[in-house]
């Protein structure tokens, strides 16, 4: 353990996916030495690789109307989006599928044949057709599964980006109240490296709970919970992902090949879970005692049937649909189960709180990208807006041409010795313990305590606070006895304190916001609450968590003189619920 590392670079870069990978090749084009450091294998790892939905791009010369999409997305996400930043998102989507074209990415069909493709197509006819998506404002171009970063990883290779895999990164370092690099650990040892740079950019990803689900267990929330600790602002942290999985292959990917195509749920009864505001449907139908829910291929006419194998082959035919035996024409009821994404937060809503467009945070030198950059491009999202690796592509271009921008005019950092130190004790502390608590045994508690759906997206004041009361005394007594016996369970330890701490931003957000909008539903506030809640939540450490408003623009508020019921998209609940 006393061999350390120092490892000095203008721009560092904290994860290997498709916005660190984006903000490493723009950065490296503005001349400045760059460097990646995952806790994984960079272009391998996090969300990115199994991301193999759509790469979303709005071109108006394909048809696609500005306005007509803005007011959409407005209207979707409950008039909390940042429209500054969904214009950036719409207005770069294009270019963004450029560069990933040029870098070599493979895609199953040549963009010709995409611009006309549409989910819509698909859906065309179907009765419960999710009516808030957009379909016809953007154009949905199929990925080939795992087969995006990882030319992006070559393509920052290519440039001159140094890449160091499998070395978690667990703090910031800060000298004068800039961020002035990191420090972390290799997990093939217990060495130390220190990374002292000009420009810090955090592109780690989104949190999760480790649940059984959406190959994304190795995000823990790590960016956001060094951020808080350095000083930083966090944002949206109340509004939950909603991704849910097959019970039977609960982290198996291929069925979003082919939800899409046919996305017709059932309950219990056999009544239909329509697609309409799918963000509740599910968890409601739980709740109200009508479960499970079935993705009820028995349903599939066979026009249906033809839709599902054309998007296949619109997919490039993945091998993932066959793995477990699955074919649309021979029907069959597939149970779902929740949770997939327990612990994760909305892309682009929750993250660290940018102060500019070039992805800043409120902490000089340090910047963000990706899933932990909270832009609120698309609002609150009742469902269908285009989420994914787009933004974190766009996001990752910000982050990196203004990091660079930053580290050209910063002079060389310097770091005390007293906050190395310090940062080091904390570090290594697990490990040095004799005696102590199993990180995976703490874990499993978080996990009971958190991931029950009455507690992360049917919410209720007193259920909350209880769960509140169980995380802080984890945080408090048991977060600091955890024992790590090898660099592998050092790195779990780290892991756990950071879940620790997103649950308690998690439920902190979700006690503060005292309405329902989006994804956020409070059973005690069941309607949205305007004008008081056209806001985002900022939270920041101040001694203790602190929480406050940030209002939006009234320039960007819906019209408040029109009905309520038609300011907002309705919503579907099953008989029974919350009675």
């Amino acid at each position: 353990m006393s061999l350390e590392n120092l490892v000095e670079t203008d721009v560092l870069v904290i994860g290997g996916g498709t916005a660190g990978c984006f903000a490493a090749i723009k950065a490296r084009e503005q001349g400045v030495d760059v460097a990646i450091v995952d806790k994984a294998y960079a272009g391998k790892s996090g969300a990115s690789i199994v991301s193999s939905g759509m790469w979303p791009v709005h071109n108006p010369k394909w048809g696609h109307d500005f306005d007509e999409c803005m007011t959409n997305i407005s209207k979707n996400g409950e008039y909390i989006n940042n429209r500054e930043w969904t214009a950036i998102m719409l207005n770069e989507s294009w270019a963004t599928y450029q560069d990933v074209m040029a870098w070599g990415v493979e895609f199953p069909a040549k963009p010709e044949e995409m611009k006309d493709y549409y989910i819509k197509e698909i859906m065309k006819g179907r009765e419960g057709a999710d009516k808030h998506t957009m379909p016809d404002k953007f154009t949905w171009i199929p990925l080939a599964h795992r087969k995006t970063t990882p030319f992006l990883r070559k393509q920052a290779e290519k440039v001159g980006v140094k890449i160091m895999d499998r070395i978690m990164v667990t703090d910031l370092l800060k000298q004068d109240g800039k961020v002035v690099g990191a420090i972390g650990f290799s997990l093939d040892s217990y060495y130390l490296y220190i990374f002292k740079a000009k420009a810090t950019i955090l592109c780690g990803g989104n949190n999760s709970f480790r649940p059984s689900g959406m190959n994304k267990a190795c995000l823990t929330g790590d960016p956001d919970a060094m951020a808080y600790r350095a000083g930083a602002e966090i944002t949206g942290k109340e509004f939950p992902d909603m991704h849910f999985s097959m019970a039977n292959y609960p982290a198996w990917r291929g069925s979003g090949e082919l939800f899409t195509a046919f996305f017709y749920l059932t309950d219990a009864e056999g009544e239909r879970v329509p697609a309409d505001g799918m963000d509740l449907a599910m968890v409601s139908t739980i709740d109200a005692g009508r479960g499970p829910v079935f993705w009820d291929l028995d349903a599939a006419t066979p026009g249906d049937v033809e839709a599902m194998l054309a998007y296949k082959k619109k997919r490039g035919n993945p091998v993932e649909v066959e793995r477990i035996g699955l074919d649309p024409a021979r029907g069959g009821k597939y149970a779902l189960v929740g949770g997939g994404a327990a612990g994760g937060s909305e892309e682009q809503a929750a993250g660290i709180w940018p102060i500019n467009t070039k992805c800043a945070s409120s902490l000089p030198g340090l910047y963000a990208a990706g899933d932990c950059c909270g832009t609120w491009c698309w609002g609150a999202i009742v469902t269908g807006a285009p989420w994914g690796l787009m933004p974190a592509a766009v996001t990752g271009k910000r982050a990196g041409a203004g990091a660079a921008e930053y580290a050209l005019q910063a002079e060389k950092p310097v770091i005390a010795k007293e906050e190395l130190a310090r940062l080091k004790k904390i570090l290594y502390a697990p490990a040095e313990r004799r005696g102590g608590l199993s990180p995976r045994w703490v874990t499993q508690l978080l996990q009971n305590t958190m991931m029950p759906y009455f507690i992360l997206h049917i919410k209720q004041e007193a259920r909350l606070q209880a769960a509140l009361t169980i995380v802080e005394f984890l945080r408090d007594r048991l977060v600091p006895k955890l024992i790590a016996k090898d660099a592998h369970e050092l790195r779990l330890a780290h892991e756990t304190k950071n879940m620790v701490l997103n649950a308690e931003m998690i439920l902190r957000a979700s006690l503060f916001r005292t309405e329902s909008r989006g994804r956020h539903f409070r059973e005690d506030y069941p309607r949205k609450d305007d004008p008081a809640w056209l806001a985002w939540i900022r939270l920041k450490e101040e001694g203790r968590m602190t929480l406050f408003k940030e209002p939006v623009p009234k320039e960007w508020w819906p019209d408040l003189s029109k009905p309520y019921e038609e300011r907002y998209y309705p919503r579907w609940f099953p008989k029974g619920f919350l009675k």
